[in-house]
């Protein structure tokens, strides 16, 4: 989960990145000659593309980004401190820069950093701030009149903080600490076999394919008509990861525990297009054969209002008009054939999962959804190898003390544990380290725990009893006639 790119690794067109301005990020698609808007300003990502990850550029005039030369800080803006700001007013008058004048200072061409110099060298009052204020009234103005942003790959920690920041409701308002618990927990790693049913928009499942590397095999269970991975294409993983990648719908989960599924119970797609064809084909000769009729009224009013001109015209029309239907007949044929072959590799890959599952020895199981967690994990469960751990997580506690009770009940896991992360971020300055002022409230809690076999279990208590039973007459001799 480190957020610094590899060394050498270039920005390329088609790649996802990530734009970053102090702590706010957005998730873009690397392409040329299409305008982005990111925090109040807009530009173009055609520079970009060659530079190194993690490069910072500026927002020149026109959109275009230049990669920020370092430079080195000047001292003369510290030189003079005030020892407090008791005596500072703030009456609007201290700036002598009007807006106009900083309108005009932008209109010029000036860069950012040149501007704030000018501000502060136009206020009657920055000298006699504290050296604390002054960098505090620094990186403000910094902030709004600097035109900067940094292009950064990809990873779980930024994506994570990214959805925590902008739509903490697309995933549950689930925390970066709280996922890394998750895949900590889950010890997901390179090789295993996982099973995830999560409602995060697919966070958590590029989470886990970023942790395992494209190595092993990842089963998503998903919800409704199809899975949803808008955070998952953030990430811009190589085809070769999702090679590895399954799914499966979460309302055949039943039949496939209780083993009536087959393959007979998935719809049959090609069958259910067939009608569609002829139906299509069917309107296309209907609509044909209106336009030979059209065609044939026009040249007969051509005829009997003898114009040639006219009769020409509609002719070269109807010719248009029947090349554009015979295209259009093509188009739809090609993209029902497409259709057919897209449903017929689905169904494929469905009866793949479904083997998979069938075996029953996943290495884990992550649970990370909307929905109440208790049938989800007992259903789950039964496809979990013994001795693997498996993690929920839920924005509340109360439905994961109802999981807990019923797992408890009955029985087949050890390790129970509802745990609840706490995160505070921290200001770490020379002279003024302290807690920050913003903290979140929660993020979300989690249960986990171990996997085993009940039968075992069972049959030890009943060789247990059978010892007891068979225990032989001069041992329970003894016995008696030591409880007297």
């Amino acid at each position: 989960m480190a957020e610094s790119a590899k060394p050498g690794l270039r920005i390329r067109e088609g790649d996802c990145a990530v734009l970053k301005r102090d702590e706010v990020f957005k998730a873009v698609l690397v392409l040329r000659r299409r305008k982005v808007i990111f925090e109040k300003q807009w530009f173009y990502l055609d520079n970009a593309i060659g530079h190194i990850y993690g490069t910072t550029f500026e927002v020149s005039s026109g959109g275009s980004l230049q990669p920020k030369k370092k430079m080195e800080e000047t001292t003369t803006e510290t030189k003079e401190a005030g020892t407090d700001n008791r005596n500072i007013v703030d009456d609007g008058k201290s700036q002598k820069l009007t807006h106009d004048d900083i309108k005009a200072l932008k209109d010029k061409g000036i860069k950012g950093q040149e501007i704030v110099q000018q501000l502060i060298e136009n206020s009657t009052t920055f000298r006699g701030k504290t050296e604390f204020a002054q960098d505090k009234y620094i990186k403000k103005k910094k902030k709004k009149y600097e035109a900067v942003i940094t292009i950064v790959k990809p990873s779980t920690r930024i994506l994570s903080t990214m959805y925590y920041a902008r739509e903490p409701g697309k995933i549950n308002h689930l925390r970066y600490d709280t996922l890394a618990q998750m895949l900590t927990l889950g010890n997901i790693r390179a090789g295993n076999k996982m099973i995830v049913m999560e409602t995060c928009a697919g966070l958590v499942l590029g989470a886990i394919m970023e942790r395992m590397g494209g190595y092993g095999s990842v089963i998503q269970m998903y919800p409704g008509g199809g899975p949803v991975r808008a955070a998952t294409s953030c990430f811009g993983f190589p085809e070769s990861f999702f090679n590895t990648l399954y799914e499966f719908p979460l309302s055949k989960v039943d039949s496939l525990v209780s083993g009536t599924f087959s393959s007979e119970t998935l719809p049959s797609e090609p069958e259910y297009n067939v009608p569609v064809e002829e139906e299509s084909n069917g309107s296309l000769d209907e609509k044909q054969t209106l336009i030979q009729e059209t065609e044939e009224e026009s040249s007969t009013e051509a005829v009997m209002e003898s114009n040639e001109t006219e009769e020409q015209e509609t002719m070269d029309l109807a010719a248009e008009d029947t090349e554009y239907k015979e295209s259009k007949e093509k188009g739809n044929k090609e993209n029902i054939r497409e259709k057919q072959r897209k449903q017929q590799e689905r169904r494929r890959k469905l009866v793949e999962t479904a083997a998979l599952l069938e075996e029953k020895n996943a290495d884990g199981l992550i649970v990370a959804s909307r929905f109440h967690p208790t049938p989800l994990l007992l259903s789950l469960l039964e496809f979990v190898a013994p001795s693997r751990p498996f993690v929920v997580y839920c924005q509340y506690k109360e439905p994961l003390l109802e999981c807990y009770t019923k797992l408890r009940e009955k029985g087949g896991v050890i390790n129970l544990k509802l745990s609840e992360t706490w995160l505070r971020n921290y200001q770490v300055l020379p002279d003024r380290s302290h807690p920050k002022l913003m903290m979140s409230g929660g993020g979300g809690y989690l249960l986990s725990g171990i996997t085993v076999t009940v039968e075992k279990v069972q049959s030890n208590v009943s060789t247990l009893e059978a010892q007891k039973i068979e225990e032989p007459t001069s041992k329970k001799r003894k016995l008696q006639e030591l409880d007297c």
